[in-house]
């Protein structure tokens, strides 16, 4: 048997949407297999790859919708269940998630954060997680340092831009806003070189651990490239009467 490359997808390009970037992006979510809480929710969650976790995650993929970067995606996920414990037995990385998810909310609809009137609380109330496939907001993005020098930095979303800010307007209207970058510790200093294959032809350097398959990449790392990862999963469903951000 043999296999031809010829046609196989090339890697994801490596350039980065600038640390501290100001943009409008919209958030999809991918389907992991494992049901949330209640019907809305079924299969769209994912788990973790730590060995033994209980963690259940949200996986999310977010699109820039205009301005110089627009169509660049990054790819996060968000802990919806399990791991460490809170002194009243609630999930931290939960109580994380659902203040990031919260403000989303705001920034969408353009909610003063500190409204909580029972019209605003009303558009907070979801009926399950997958109500927020679609939602558009202002954020702002980080570049984050791999780990690992054998992997390639990768964005992140830093935190959602809300109403009041004095950036939210222009990113919500597509108007260019100035970077403030994050200053975080620059991406730790390469490894030695991998040994070489035989037939390359070319000569043996110091050797280093194997690099781990694709599909095997810690997490937090960046995305498998598109030839390897799964059909996009369908959008979750959208009953009549969903909140009014989700697109459609």
């Amino acid at each position: 048997m043999t296999y031809d490359m010829n046609d196989a997808e090339l890697p994801r390009g490596s350039d980065l949407i600038p640390d501290g970037s100001f943009v409008k992006v919209i958030m999809h979510l991918r389907k992991g297999g494992l049901d949330g809480q209640g019907e809305a929710d079924r299969g769209l969650l994912k788990a973790t790859k730590t060995q033994g976790s209980d963690v259940k995650m949200l996986d999310c993929e977010f699109t820039v919708v205009v301005g110089p970067h627009i169509r660049r995606k990054f790819w996060q996920t968000f802990t919806v269940v399990g791991g460490k414990l809170d002194e009243q037995g609630v999930s931290i990385g939960w109580k994380i998630s659902k203040g990031i998810f919260r403000a989303m909310i705001d920034s969408a609809l353009g909610l003063d954060p500190q409204d909580m009137s029972e019209a605003a609380k009303a558009k907070r109330m979801l009926r399950g997680l997958s109500d927020l496939h679609g939602i558009t907001f202002a954020a702002k993005v980080r570049v984050e340092p791999a780990n690992d020098p054998r992997y390639a930095d990768s964005n992140r979303l830093d935190r959602v831009v809300l109403p009041g800010e004095p950036e939210y307007a222009k990113v919500m209207a597509g108007e260019g806003v100035a970077a403030a970058p994050s200053n975080r510790p620059a991406r730790p200093p390469a490894a030695a070189a991998a040994t070489p294959p035989a037939w390359s032809g070319q000569a043996a350097t110091a050797p280093a651990a194997p690099a781990p398959r694709m599909w095997e990449r810690p997490a937090g790392t960046s995305p498998t490239p598109a030839a390897l990862q799964p059909p996009p999963a369908p959008a979750p469903a959208s009953a009549a009467g969903g909140p009014a951000w989700l697109n459609g």
